[in-house]
């Protein structure tokens, strides 16, 4: 398998993706700005989101696919067929459960995300009922995840990649045409969200059904729970529940603390959130998509040469793309803002806050992918004890930070404390990695970071040079033009960027990897 031209279709897929969910954003804030609606909007959705990444795409996916890969390398298709069966029915009944007490609780739960709405009757109203409605989203979601693990270990990521984009459309379809006809307006997203895990569940059973894999759910839990595998999964899922989800614990707390300050705090950093996904999604959610099965499978053939080289490539990789995208968050931070939101009833104040915390964030973004690339390193030898105690120490690290942060910056000390705590994070994964031999730099690592360092600086350069240039926030009146000298900027970055890389001696060639 070209592991260079699976990274360009997933990341092709995923670059789908957050381009639909940046026409979402662009319709939600559009619509609605930054206001009460929307602070109760994303205070409900990140519940059952948060629980979807605790629960299955983090912690499910990191403890099911190494062991779903030994059973496929080791133990032939039926153990393999069996193994997914029970784990889907012990997933399945689990997570209904956990929806059913969701929606009971749902004030509760409300209160615990975001106790800043105690004193406001309509946030919390809203938040509530928009929880409910949502909460379903686990389900479908855990059994997403459970579909794309398996597609992903038979090397078919293209599905579980263009997975998301449906959920996306269900959005822009409810602000469009939903929304506007609901006594409550806001009320069409959080159905959107339930919609969208429907067919992104639907979506993927013709894959399953094609590789003959898809998963029976049965009547009686119990009994899945006796099979062996189900309980290592299990078991391994309890530590990863907490390792792949620290960034996930400090949004929920820092969401808490966003609403105790102005109104439109959760919501500017959620849009912030939003534009950083893209990158994220891009490199770090792709390049980690393709690397787990790989990883899993030299570990299970005792290949530890190539283990050893798909995280060094996935590294370089990640140092080439990753860090052009963190300076021109940074640097570009007011044009993109301006350009994707400063419409309708996303005023000034909006954008110059929301690019606050989109600065915030691109300090930290390269932790945020690299923790990606790292981690599967641990997972794929199922290692989860020690990015749960690295976890541990950066939760607290972070929350110390937003005691430092808060006061002097607001929201935007929130965004700056999970990148600085993800850099954090991935620092250590990286120590304990290579003290332990897991992980051995290739040759050519200073001249590489040399090269970039010097392609970073004038990328700086000329994006701040030219983004001087222009009022954006004054150029709200020309969207045409603001979209077409954003566009302009960022054509500028990439050839500085790549054109001085070349003249310093880089080759793309040297970046193709096999794997089989």
């Amino acid at each position: 398998m070209n592991l260079h031209k699976t990274l360009a279709t997933v990341s092709g897929m995923t670059m789908l993706s957050r381009i639909t969910g940046l026409v979402r954003e662009f319709l939600i804030a559009r619509t609605f700005g930054a206001s009460v609606y929307t602070d109760a909007f994303f205070v409900a959705f990140r519940i059952p989101n948060l629980l979807r990444r605790l629960f299955a795409e983090g912690a499910f996916s990191q403890a099911f696919v190494p062991i779903l890969a030994e059973y496929k390398n080791q133990r032939g298709d039926e153990a393999t067929r069996s193994l997914i069966h029970h784990v889907a029915t012990v997933l399945a009944w689990s997570l209904l459960a956990t929806t059913i007490l969701g929606i009971v609780a749902a004030p509760t739960i409300v209160m615990l995300v975001a106790s800043g709405f105690a004193g406001d009757v309509q946030a919390m109203g809203l938040s509530v009922v928009m929880t409910r409605i949502m909460f379903p989203y686990i389900l479908f979601m855990s059994l997403v995840a459970l579909s794309g693990g398996i597609l992903n270990t038979w090397r078919e990521f293209r599905v579980p990649a263009f997975t998301p984009v449906l959920l996306n459309l269900s959005f822009i379809a409810a602000s469009l045409f939903l929304a506007p006809y609901l006594s409550q307006p806001v009320y069409g997203l959080a159905i959107a969200v339930f919609i969208g895990g429907l067919l992104q569940l639907g979506f993927q059973i013709p894959a399953l059904r094609k590789i003959g894999m898809l998963p029976h759910i049965g009547l009686n839990p119990f009994s899945a729970l006796r099979d062996a595998g189900v309980r290592r999964v299990l078991k391994q899922m309890l530590p990863a529940t907490f390792a792949v989800s620290i960034a996930q614990i400090s949004l929920i707390i820092n969401t808490n603390i966003a609403s105790h300050l102005a109104d439109g705090s959760v919501s500017w950093l959620s849009y912030a959130d939003r534009l950083m996904e893209l990158p994220t999604g891009l490199l770090g959610v792709a390049l980690g998509t393709i690397l787990l099965p790989s990883l899993s499978k030299a570990n299970a053939c005792g290949d530890q040469q190539e283990y050893s080289s798909l995280l060094d490539w996935g590294l370089r990789l990640t140092f080439l793309l990753a860090m052009p995208a963190a300076v021109s968050l940074m640097v570009l931070s007011e044009p993109i803002t301006t350009t994707l939101f400063h419409y309708g009833k996303f005023d000034a104040v909006s954008v110059t806050m929301t690019a606050r915390a989109l600065l915030a964030y691109g300090v930290g973004l390269m932790g945020l992918i690299l923790v990606k690339i790292l981690a599967p390193g641990f997972y794929a030898k199922q290692d989860i004890r020690t990015p749960v105690k690295i976890g541990i120490g950066v939760l607290i690290a972070t929350q110390l930070m937003n005691l430092l942060f808060v006061p002097q910056i607001a929201h935007a000390g929130l965004a700056l404390s999970i990148g600085l705590a993800a850099t954090m994070n991935a620092a250590l994964l990286f120590y304990f990695l290579k003290k332990r031999g897991v992980y051995k730099p290739e040759p050519g690592w200073p001249l590489f970071l040399a090269r970039l360092s010097g392609a970073l600086l004038l990328l700086a350069a000329v994006g701040m040079m030219i983004a001087a240039q222009f009022d954006w926030i004054a150029m709200k009146n020309t969207p045409l033009l603001r979209i077409g000298a954003l566009l302009m900027i960022v054509a500028i970055c990439i050839i500085s960027y790549f054109g001085s890389l070349m003249v310093m001696g880089f080759r793309f060639s040297d970046f193709k990897r096999n794997s089989d």
